[in-house]
């Protein structure tokens, strides 16, 4: 999809030179520039193809060319795209609605059956040659918002607000166990460092004292970062609310199952048998919902605040267990 940003030298820059403006005022990296150049629209002032060592004056009007339709285009196979839940569009994002019980990306056996190939097959239908660029993916399990770009410097840039945690997930969950209710917007924080079970190819495990337990494969620790609150608690089960500042395989599920309260449904960290939760029977995979997120327009840098409405399953789970829950 072609990706063009329009800017003008303002009358009080103190920039000399193509370069530098976009670098100051557009925000470009010196590799989004230098890739910009040798696009066949490339980089023009005042309508006319030039080079970023030219001098700037007040009222030049800059073009920058930062995607065409033809560059970095991956072919998905195509599906139906008819149930995919758009929640936010513009010109560089588009958030959905995950349903559980697809992944985010293709993998192994599952190449045609994502979300991705959904959003693949919407962008094919509109006639715009896009990337697939997922920010950061969900579990299979998992429902809720997932974000993706639809150019390299729209992508970079939300990966970077991910980073500095302006881009902000908050998931929803039903873990097993009595937490103590909190106040809104107060916040505990778990920071045990997380590493791959070397016998099983999916599981993960937290470190609960990695000083004590420092070993050769002691790098392999990955540091993780999970905040939750607890919004409503039986003396069998708790409803929470988590944010991340990082991002690493199933860290929710994870870090929960280190304090002593799997979440309900997991079919990985949670053992129903040492447990009297009470779980609806029809509810079939791990509590776990993203229902929020907040970022930055990458370009107009207006804010933006989504809300997505909980799936059938997840909201017949929570009004099972708490009937005046309204998210």
């Amino acid at each position: 999809m072609e990706k063009y940003i329009h800017l003008t030298v303002a009358s009080d820059s103190d920039v000399f030179t193509v370069g530098q403006f976009l670098r100051s005022q557009g925000h470009l990296t010196k590799k989004q520039i230098s890739r910009a150049k040798f696009y066949p629209d490339g980089i023009h002032k005042n309508g006319v193809r030039c080079r970023i060592t030219e001098p700037v004056l007040a009222g030049d009007e800059i073009r920058v060319c930062l995607e065409t339709s033809e560059m970095d285009f991956v072919q998905l196979v195509s599906e139906d795209f008819s149930s995919l839940d758009i929640l936010y569009e513009d010109q560089d994002v588009l958030a959905v609605s995950k349903p559980a019980g697809i992944l985010t990306h293709p993998s192994g056996i599952h190449y045609a059956d994502t979300l991705s190939n959904q959003v693949a097959a919407y962008f094919q239908n509109k006639k715009d040659s896009v990337r697939v660029r997922p920010i950061g993916r969900l579990d299979k399990e998992t429902s809720g918002i997932v974000l993706f770009a639809k150019n390299r410097v729209a992508a970079q840039r939300l990966l970077v607000q991910r980073k500095e945690h302006i881009l902000q997930k908050e998931y929803l969950a039903v873990v097993d166990g009595y937490l103590p209710q909190d106040s809104p917007d107060s916040w505990h924080t778990i920071s045990f460092p997380v590493k791959k079970v070397s016998d099983h190819p999916l599981r993960m495990q937290a470190v609960l004292n990695p000083d004590a337990n420092c070993t050769a494969d002691a790098s392999l620790l990955l540091p993780a970062l999970t905040h939750y609150c607890t919004i409503y608690s039986t003396v069998n089960w708790s409803l929470i609310s988590l944010r991340l500042d990082s991002g690493r395989t199933h860290q929710i599920r994870v870090h929960m199952q280190a304090l002593g309260h799997p979440l309900l449904g997991d079919s990985l960290y949670y053992k129903k048998e040492t447990t009297s939760s009470p779980v609806l029977p029809a509810f079939t995979r791990t509590a776990l919902h993203a229902w929020k997120i907040n970022f930055r327009q990458p370009f107009e840098q207006n804010e933006i605040q989504l809300t997505g409405e909980l799936p059938e399953d997840f909201k017949q789970l929570v009004s099972y267990l708490h009937p005046l829950f309204l998210p």
